[in-house]
This record gives C-alpha cells, structure tokens and sequence, in this order.
C-alpha cells in the first residue's frame, strides 16, 4: 500500500486517475502464473516456456500488477497509460528508497484480460507492469548506459 501511495503522485493529465493495483501474495502468485500460462498453451507457445511461466511468480514474495484504465477517446486513452507508467516509475524509486529489490515485467502476450479478470480489474484495463518485490540477495551492478540523444534549437 505505500508503494501505491507513492505511484499516484505520478502527473496524471486530465486528473483521470487511471491506475489500478493488485497486489498478490502467497498462493496467488502460483494462480497468477497458471492465468498467463493457461494462455500460454492455448496459443501453443512451447512447454519450456509454458512452465517456467507457471511459476515465475512465485520468486518473489510480493507481484504488484499495474493497470490502465481506458478513457473516453484514444488519446486520453493513451495518455492515461503514460500516466500510469510515471507511476510505475514512482513505485521502483519507492522500493528502492525502501531498500526493496524490483523489476518491472510486462504481461505476457495475449494474457492481458485474463490477467485483468484475475485482479479484479475492469475488462478495458490494460497490464502495464507486473513488479516484482523483495529483499535483494545481493547488489546490482550498475552499467554503462549510452548518452542520451538531445537535440536543440535556438
């Protein structure tokens, strides 16, 4: 819930507070797992992937979906999924300012209304992020990243 309470100080244009959360914990992480994967095997992805799927989500304690819900046209649409991602921005800075570990996973192709039926969410709710939380085992190491591309005007 603090994790949620930082993600709405995220800018939310038209103030449509889009964002839904369900958080999973225990026995619903392997429910979680068999939602996505249960699509998986009806779009015939391979078994390997199919399996580890099954049971990905229960290697942390804590899954947070984040959803978006639709607006009233595209655009609004669009830009309360914007709105929702500066919020899953704000809950990986929260957890690390705890001391969580996160990452940010997007819902497997194909399972985004199975996944929205199983958090309760409303059938136009698009999944933006499945974090998932914990306790680090250890540091992550940092790395290069490329210099960022700006370009100016006068």
């Amino acid at each position: 819930a603090q994790l949620c309470d930082v993600a709405v100080w995220a800018p939310n244009h038209k103030l449509t507070w889009p964002w839904v959360f369900c958080e999973v914990r225990g026995a619903a992480r392997k429910q979680l797992g068999d939602t996505c994967a249960d699509v998986m095997v009806a779009q015939n992805e391979p078994s390997p992937r199919v399996q580890k799927t099954r049971g990905k989500f229960e290697r942390a304690p804590v899954v947070l979906v984040v959803g978006s819900e639709s607006g009233d046209t595209d655009l609004r649409t669009a830009e309360n999924r914007d709105a929702v991602s500066a919020a899953v921005q704000n809950i990986l800075l929260g957890a690390t300012a705890l001391g969580l570990a996160s990452f940010w996973s997007s819902c497997p192709t194909g399972a985004n209304d199975s996944v929205a039926r199983f958090c309760g969410f409303a059938g136009d709710t698009t999944i933006v992020a499945m974090i998932y939380l914990g306790w680090p085992t250890d540091v992550p190491k940092g790395f290069e990243r490329p210099a960022p591309r700006i370009t100016q005007r006068t």
